[in-house]
This record gives C-alpha cells, structure tokens and sequence, in this order.
C-alpha cells in the first residue's frame, strides 16, 4: 500500500528513491524528528479604522483594498515582521512593506507621515504610519495589498487573509484578535485528523472493533503509539473546536450515534456518550460565534443538531428539510462565515447553507449535481468554495464563480469511485488527494485561486484519507486499508515523506 514517491515536475525535482514496503516498517522512524521548517501563519492585528472604499479585484483588477478615513488616521502593523521598504513610491506617494515570519508581505500605501524605517522590526498593533492622500488618491485612505512571498507578484485578497489570522474588516484598532471567524471544517470520513489548541495534531480512525486515537507528542512532530477507545464499530467520524478550543470527536454507524470531547483544551478525553440513533455519515463545523453544528444522514434525508451556545447543551435533532438519503455529507465555510453543507449518495447530489451567519438554513438546492461516490469541499485563497466529487469516470469539480453563484461541473481525471480529501498548501493553494482500491493520487492548483495540475500518483491502493495541516503549515496525509493506518507528510512546502506506520499500525479500516 502507498509505495508511490510523488514527483512534482512544475515545482521542484526529486530523486528517485528505493520504496519500502509497509509490511516491513517499523514504528520507530514514524517516531524520527521532523525537519525543521519555516513557520507560516500569526494572529493579526487590526491594519486601521475606517471602512472600504474600494474592495479588492472588480472591474479595474484592484490589486489590494482601501480602507477610507479622516486625514492623520493612524495605521497599524498587520503582524510581526521587518520593514523592508519605507520611503517614496510611484503610485503611492509613500509606502511601507513588512516582511512577516510566514513570509507573506503587507504593503501600505498613501500615507503622509511614515513612523518607521527599513530595518525596523515592528509588532503587531504598533503604529507604522498617518493615513494620507499622497499619490494616485481622490481622498485619505489605506491601500493593504497582501503579497504571498517578496517578489513583485500580484496581489492577494487581505480579507480572507486577515479572517484566517483573526481580523475580520472593517475592525477596531486595539483589541484583542478573537477566534478566527474563518475556521473551516476539519474533512470528515472513517479516519479524521485536527489540531488541538496547542498545535498539535489528533488523528482518529475507526475500525470493526471501533476507534483508536493517536497524536502528536510534540508540535509538528512524532506521534503516540495509538489508543483504544471502543466506541462505535465501522463508524463515520467528524471533528470540531469549540469555542473554547477543546475537540470535540463524533462517530456514527447505523446503530448508533456517540460523541466524546477534551475536558479541557489539548486536554484528555471524556468518555463516549449517547448522541442519537444511528445513521450513514456525518460532518461537523463550528459558527462564527463558536457553536458547533453537525449534521448527519441516514435512510429519510439528513438531520442537524447544534450546540445552544458556545461550549454548551445542545439541540435536539432537526430535519433539514430533506437532503439526499445515505448521503455522504461535508461542511465547509464561506467566505463571510456561513458553513455550507454538501451531500451525495448514489444518484443526486444536494446543497444546503445558512442564509446568515450563525443564522438560519436555506432549502436545499436539489439541483447541484448528478450522484457519485464520494466528495470533498475547500476554499481558494480568495475564499470561494471549490467541490470535487468522484464516480465511475473519475474525479470532477465545481466551483464558485462568486459569492452566490457556481460553475458547470468540470472534469479533472483522477482515481474513479475514489475516496476523496483535501487541504490547502502554506501558500495558499487548494491540493486534493483521491484513493481507491487500486491507486492514490493527488492534484494541486499550481497558483493561487488557479487551475489545477495534472492528477500525480500518490501512492496504491487503500480504503481511506484524510489530510489535516500541521501547525508550521505542512499538509499531513492519513491513508488506511486492511492493514491499518499510514501517513506521509510534507518534508517541506512542495516535497513528501515516504508513506510510513503512525507509530504502529492502527485499526484495520477495509
């Protein structure tokens, strides 16, 4: 099982490697450190008051975002980071740019009075500048233009950059980042992966003699010899933050519903307690102000339950007003913070979304798809949704073209009836991966919000998987088969480890 060693020609050259099979690994080196890697990501601070004159793209391509104010308007460092510009530029009048440790780059311009030079180290919060309406301007105001790396490339969108570090604009210069309002659902199925709220990664997978559990011992790296949880047999599993950070896991089968969570944050588990009847498969996600929503389905449609405030009871049981019987169903999140939910089974495939955030539900959009297999949702770096679903002829998407509207289904290739799952790369980029009983493979866009590469092989055959995030950004990769459970992980932002033992074998998942 996962022999393959992935080779991504438009990016970088491997060498070509001896593979081991997994029947002859040890534990141990899935026990070896990590190396060690750039860090990505921080919690962001309010760039400055006002509101936004001038949204990023539209019809004159605008390469970043106003944000308008009175003259002498104080703005404020995003993040941590080096100024590695400050002075005149054409356009702008005045800029500044900051370096930050994930190595992104925020830019600001038309200010009239700079505060800081280059070489300067600035932190989050810390003053940088007075707003102005030097240059190319009709009035006072901020441009923010986000740049993924230090070359003069073009522009990313600041608003979901900033929502994923905890800013949502507009904002009010001073407070405290709360929890990002853009946590998007971890991928659900019979091996699902999240981080606590130390960093760390949980990976759970659920067998015929129910679940184990495994995690990571320290912050990106080696993992725990996997744990015995009983639970329900064969089941279907999701897994959620509550607001205040503790996991909370949920498995279905067709008897049964259960759910067990962290009694305090990255803390221990509480036992399996009762959560319904039994069904098909189920996804959870968390609302903007922090409650977890899961919904599940079974023989008449799908169901949601939803806590009634953050790290609290819950609801009964809800219909959701219909939905595709036996589906397999994922959640993901918009870009303005309402989750979406997307269900298929054999022969119709259906779409349901909160009509306002943290608000109420829509019908279901019965019209979104023809059947397939299964099915696996992400965003692009700009926020829009993308939806991938495999069948008999492999592996097509579907994608939003703008905040209510989608493309016709397009064909990308890949492993037909194909298990399906998905992350986004440290910069951005959405990568899918796709198993069935014959081959593994992956495909990721080879730019941000781009098209995608061609369909590369990613290992054999297996029965699930599951990709999660570390901390420092690289994407982990979970696959199962009568075996148990391997992994492979980036070794650095375009490169893969062997497929290796998660310190032991795990259930048999077949």
């Amino acid at each position: 099982m996962f022999h393959g060693l992935s080779r991504r020609t438009l990016r970088c050259v491997l060498a070509a490697t001896a593979i081991v099979l997994p029947s002859l690994v040890t534990a141990s080196p899935a026990s070896a450190a990590r190396p060690a890697v750039q860090v990505t990501g921080f919690a962001a601070s309010c760039p400055t008051a006002g509101f936004i004159s001038d949204p990023f793209g539209g019809a004159r391509d605008h390469d970043g975002i106003d944000i308008a104010n009175n003259y002498g308007t104080p703005i404020y460092a995003v993040g941590d980071g080096d100024v590695i510009n400050s002075g005149p530029a054409d356009g702008y009048g005045q800029w500044i740019r900051i370096l930050h440790p994930d190595g992104t780059v925020t830019e600001y311009g038309h200010m009239y009075q700079r505060d800081v030079a280059v070489g300067d180290h600035v932190t989050a919060g810390q003053r940088i500048a007075l707003m102005g309406a030097e240059g190319q301007a009709d009035g006072p105001h901020l441009h923010l233009r986000v740049r993924r790396d230090t070359n003069f490339n073009h522009g990313i969108d600041p608003i979901p950059y900033l929502a994923e570090r905890g800013v949502t604009i507009p904002c009010t210069p001073g407070q405290r980042p709360g929890p990002p309002p853009l946590v998007y659902p971890a991928k659900s199925g019979r091996v699902v992966s999240a981080r606590s709220a130390d960093g760390r990664l949980e990976v759970f997978a659920a067998g015929a003699d129910g679940v184990q559990h495994a995690w990571q011992t320290q912050v990106n790296g080696a993992w725990s010899v996997w744990e015995k949880l009983g639970g329900p047999a064969n089941a279907q599993l999701a897994i959620a933050p509550n607001a205040d950070g503790r996991l909370e896991a949920f498995a279905i089968n067709g008897q049964v519903a259960q759910h067990r969570y962290q009694l305090s944050p990255s803390g221990t588990w509480s036992n399996w307690e009762d959560f319904g009847i039994g069904g098909s498969a189920v996804t959870a996600g968390t609302n903007v102000d922090g409650r977890i929503e899961v919904f599940a389905s079974g023989p008449v449609g799908v169901f949601h339950r939803y806590q009634t405030a953050p790290n609290s009871g819950w609801s009964g049981w809800v219909e959701s007003g219909g939905g595709p019987a036996a589906s397999r169903v994922k959640m993901e999140k918009s870009v303005d913070g309402r989750l979406e939910v997307f269900a298929l089974n054999g022969s119709t495939f259906q779409h349901l979304y909160q009509t306002a955030v943290n608000g109420g539900w829509s019908q279901w959009e019965t019209d979104f798809g023809v059947g397939g297999h299964d099915l696996t949702v992400d965003h692009n770096m700009d926020g829009r949704l993308e939806v991938f679903a495999s069948g008999p002829v492999g592996v097509y998407h579907k994608y939003q073209t703008g905040p209510a509207s989608w493309s016709g289904w397009e064909k990308t290739g890949g492993p037909a009836n194909s298990q399906l799952t998905s992350n986004r790369t440290a910069d951005g980029r959405v990568e899918v991966f796709a198993i069935n009983s014959e081959v593994a493979m992956h495909t990721w866009q080879k730019d941000l919000n781009a098209p995608y590469s061609d369909w590369d092989k990613f290992g054999t055959g297996g029965t699930e998987i599951n990709a999660a995030t570390n901390q420092d950004g690289r994407i982990e990769v979970f696959g199962s088969n009568k075996d148990g459970v391997h992994h492979r992980w980036q070794t650095g932002f375009s490169t893969w480890s062997e497929w290796d033992w998660v310190n032991g074998a795990g259930p048999p998942i077949t």
